[in-house]
């Protein structure tokens, strides 16, 4: 009876660690959300192959998440320009309403303006941002398709 202090922490920790979820077994549960999580330093090597890559462990785990679509586990590393969150849909932007002030006529908007997360090119027309084009295609869930690859 002496013992069982001592093993209750031991125990504890054991039924703890066994619960923790697996991203395949998140997405097996989960199916499809829009929940953008930490990947585990497991998922390194496979990073730095699916995305043609060299990065150490902890900038790996630092700047790349994942998130789960048809149980699958898909995953995203971050840029300065390569936003993992949902893509900008909107066709007007505050950003670009207010570059334009200053640059009634400008050819383009730069990205800073406008945010890096918009799918359109903007220009400004006589003050007012205008769609010049479409730079990113988005997934069913709303996310920039080209950013994300499948974990397999």
């Amino acid at each position: 009876m002496r013992l069982a202090p001592a093993i209750l922490p031991l125990a504890i920790c054991l039924l703890g660690s066994a619960s923790a979820e697996t991203p395949a077994q998140v997405c097996a549960r989960q199916h499809t959300d829009d929940a953008t999580r930490p990947v585990p330093a497991s998922f390194v090597t496979a990073i730095n192959r699916l995305f043609a890559m060299n990065m150490t462990d902890d900038v790996a785990v630092a700047t790349t998440v994942y998130r789960c679509m048809d149980g699958h586990v898909l995953v995203c590393t971050t840029g300065a320009n390569l936003p993992c969150g949902k893509a900008n849909t909107a066709r007007t932007s505050a950003g670009a309403a207010e570059w334009c002030q200053g640059n009634p006529n400008a050819d383009y908007v730069p990205a800073y303006a406008a945010g890096h997360d918009t799918i359109y090119l903007w220009r400004c027309r006589n003050g007012t941002p205008d769609v010049v084009g479409q730079t990113s295609a988005v997934d069913q869930r709303g996310f920039v398709a080209a950013y994300w690859r499948r974990l397999k």
